[in-house]
């Protein structure tokens, strides 16, 4: 029977950086993946959605342009589109490809190895691995990690055909681009994607919102700028909205919501999306063998800063339930390998100042606490807001529209708490912050800072100048572009400002 020190049960993102994690530390690792190594941080996920949203923001800002002065619409066809995404991913996965080839060579063969099956845990350190020939075999591993990603979520009563109601798995194998499309689900998946679509502007989007208003977990006023321009490109927003009923009729879809008042729609377009999450792919991995234990609520698998209840048994990414990002997933494979083979185990992992990028109209960047997080827990903060029409840099790409808040603690010290951007270039805008955070510092270093000009982060300088009173423009002047105000007990009230 082989041994390995360590065995890595899932290729994707997570468990791709565990494995090599794993050579630094010169220790013999497996990898088994059932399907394709990179998983769907590469095949219908991250890559593919976001070569998506990179052409059509293309797209959008080429019509905004050309229209304005009289000039017809300039389009892209569907194959146009996919060939774009379809090469981006070739490029990754031809990446992945050539370094485990490389890997694999007679220098490399003895710490690393790579075989394609799916595994099964027949204990705490025998997994066996199925093949799709139907050979099977078994290694034995001081220590396993699983890294087994995650699927689409589908609902009840909904039949998924990935033809005309699907998943994010199918939408990016159409063979055009839809008529119409329904979207359920309201959250960053599912506003995304309506993104998308609407930029390119070949398909009307109806966007399913159970809630009052879309991605309810973030404040008003960045919820608020992105519905706004949904409807702007002509998307329906079904707010406070039920879907009672969606299935294919003939060759179309029909659906059925029920509004806030009772009554019911009905709605016949030629596409549906369902985009309500994701679950973890933890079925048939053998856990009762080696007798690793759900999670409380028995949805993920249950661990301990990546340690399950089985010492030698670790888990990273989707599989763990908690961010599902391909960066957090990494980062914690990472940490998991790190804990297994460093002398002094490095400090626990911290989820509380993770940086992520919406990629909706305009893009949206966050960084640790938001404001509605803040007063529902009643944590005093000062709040300062600058609009994009302040700065140099959106004026000079005529991107105007987005604003930059930074929410920092209500004492002398003003230690940042969190940070939200929405425009253009808004995931660049976030780091210097999220280093702050990470460091328990104060605003100080960020306004004495030298900036490059022009450059959209010279907002963040002017945020945090007007805290400390000293921002080249004065917040009592330009009320409507400039804010600066203190929230106690969920009661804001202006900050006195020159």
């Amino acid at each position: 029977m082989e041994k390995y020190d360590l065995c890595v049960i899932g290729g994707g993102p997570a468990g791709y950086a565990g494995a090599m994690r794993a050579i630094d530390f010169g220790k013999r690792v497996l990898l088994i993946e059932k399907n394709k190594v990179g998983g769907a941080g590469v095949y219908n996920g991250a890559l593919g959605s976001k070569t998506l949203w990179e052409l059509s923001q293309k797209v959008r800002a080429a019509n905004e342009t050309i229209v304005s002065v009289g000039r017809n619409r300039f389009e892209l066809s569907w194959e146009e589109v996919k060939k774009t995404k379809d090469e981006a991913i070739f490029d990754r996965k031809f990446q992945y490809s050539c370094h485990m080839q490389l890997l694999q060579n007679e220098t490399m063969s003895r710490v690393f190895s790579y075989e394609r099956g799916f595994g099964t845990m027949l204990n705490e350190h025998e997994v066996q691995i199925s093949k799709d020939n139907g050979n099977v075999k078994t290694i034995w591993a001081e220590n396993i990690l699983i890294t087994v990603g995650s699927r689409p979520r589908e609902l009840p009563n909904m039949e998924v055909d990935g033809q005309y109601i699907m998943t994010s798995d199918h939408i990016h194998h159409l063979d055009d681009f839809p008529e119409s499309l329904v979207i359920v689900g309201a959250g960053v998946i599912g506003c995304e994607y309506a993104t998308i679509f609407s930029n390119f502007g070949k398909t009307k989007v109806y966007l399913i919102d159970r809630a009052d208003r879309i991605l309810p977990f973030e404040d008003d006023d960045i919820s608020s700028m992105v519905s706004s321009n949904f409807e702007k490109r002509g998307v329906t927003i079904h707010h406070n909205a039920q879907l009672k009923r969606l299935e294919k009729v003939g060759n179309r879809v029909e659906y059925d919501i029920e509004n806030l008042d009772g009554s019911i729609e009905t709605i016949e377009v030629e596409r549906a999306l369902l985009a309500v999450g994701r679950v973890p792919n933890i079925e048939n991995l053998g856990m009762e063998n080696a007798g690793v234990v759900m999670s409380k609520r028995g949805r993920h698998i249950g661990d301990d800063d990546t340690v399950t209840n089985v010492p030698n048994i670790y888990a990273a990414g989707d599989a763990s339930g908690r961010i599902a990002l391909v960066n957090m997933g990494e980062i914690e494979a990472r940490h998991a390998v790190e804990k297994m083979f460093l002398p002094t185990p490095p400090p626990r992992l911290s989820y509380d100042n993770v940086s992520t990028i919406m990629f909706l109209q305009p893009e949206v960047a966050a960084v640790g606490l938001n404001e509605m997080q803040c007063r529902k827990d009643n944590i005093p903060i000062k709040v300062v807001k600058i609009d994009y029409s302040c700065i140099a840099r959106a004026i000079a790409m005529r991107q105007t529209q987005g604003f930059f808040k930074i929410i920092v603690t209500n004492d002398e010290d003003m230690k940042i708490l969190g940070m939200r951007a929405i425009g253009e270039h808004a995931s660049s805008a976030i780091q210097a912050v999220a280093l702050l955070i990470k460091m328990d510092r104060g605003i100080e270093e960020l306004a004495e800072l030298v900036h490059p000009h022009p450059s959209i982060i010279e907002g963040i300088q002017e945020c945090v100048r007007m805290l400390m009173n000293t921002s080249v423009f004065k917040s009592s002047v330009f009320k409507d572009k400039l804010q600066c105000y203190s929230c106690v007990d969920d009661v804001c009230t202006p900050l006195q400002r020159l």
